[in-house]
């Protein structure tokens, strides 16, 4: 039996919800064996960001080196960056090992507010990785602020997915969390040509940390198993939406999404 094997670069998450913890905890669930290669080190929990401890630019080139030359990853996912020089790192290695299937997450503003990618590391996104992407996953915030533009309406989201597509990315997904319109999300996947939307009811609850991350580990895992685009999006979107839906409720603030929900009702249903 052939093992279908996915990389995630990124931050550590103390508190379980979001990071390489969420990434690793989606993998599993969806049958992927996963890997990490860390990028820094946060102390939070539900309530926020309390300590952010970067690596060095070798630290996180020697984890990507130990990956890549050993258990080759059918897919890579990057979430948490923080510096221009962790994204040129991860360019290089990303080329050096012909990292095809590379899903780009744009972590920038942690739930609680704390920022995640320095400022200035925000042209090296966009020159560096964006062009080397097989998916692009920005929320509406994020992709006003890789585009340049206000999205305010779908219509501006769909040029602005346009827009990222140009900057090199093969595809692109616009998350709609954070525009929802008469009681329901709709997640759009923009594929260079054609657009494709999901729509589902929005569910109200402050249980959402980690649902970013966990939508593109979650992409990043039906890649890794050769699912074209069209089926991954529809996949991540279900498996968000179920791990929302019946939140575990934990936590004092922003409490996390519950990751075991998707195969236990897939399970269930059978």
């Amino acid at each position: 039996m052939s093992i279908c094997k996915a990389l995630t670069i990124a931050g550590s998450d103390s508190g379980g919800g979001a990071g390489i913890q969420a990434d690793l905890k989606t993998f599993q669930e969806l049958g992927v064996f996963g890997m990490s290669a860390i990028t820094a080190v946060t102390a939070q929990n539900t309530l926020g960001v309390h300590g952010i401890y970067p690596l060095t630019r070798e630290a996180l080139g020697n984890q990507i080196d130990a990956v890549a030359e050993d258990l080759r990853p059918d897919a890579v996912k990057t979430g948490m960056l923080w510096s221009a020089e962790m994204i040129a790192e991860i360019a290089e290695k990303t080329d050096q090992y012909g990292l095809d299937h590379l899903i780009t997450d744009p972590v920038m503003i942690a739930k609680g507010g704390a920022s995640l990618l320095r400022e200035e590391s925000q042209a090296a996104l966009k020159e560096l990785l964006i062009p080397r992407s097989y998916a692009v996953t920005p929320n509406v915030p994020e992709a006003e602020v890789l585009t340049g533009m206000e999205i305010r309406t779908f219509e501006d989201r769909k040029k602005a997915a346009e827009r990222l597509c140009k900057l090199g990315a093969k595809h692109v997904i616009i998350k709609g969390g954070h525009q929802p319109e008469q009681g329901r999300i709709v997640d759009l996947l923009f594929d260079g040509s054609s657009f494709t939307q999901i729509s589902h009811a929005y569910i109200d609850t402050k249980h959402t940390h980690g649902t970013g991350c966990t939508f593109a580990a979650a992409l990043t895992a039906e890649t890794a198993k050769g699912k074209n685009i069209q089926t991954a999006f529809e996949t991540a979107v279900n498996f968000v939406r179920e791990a929302v839906e019946h939140t575990l409720g934990i936590g004092e603030g922003h409490g996390p999404t519950n990751h075991f929900a998707f195969k236990r009702n897939s399970l269930q249903t059978r």
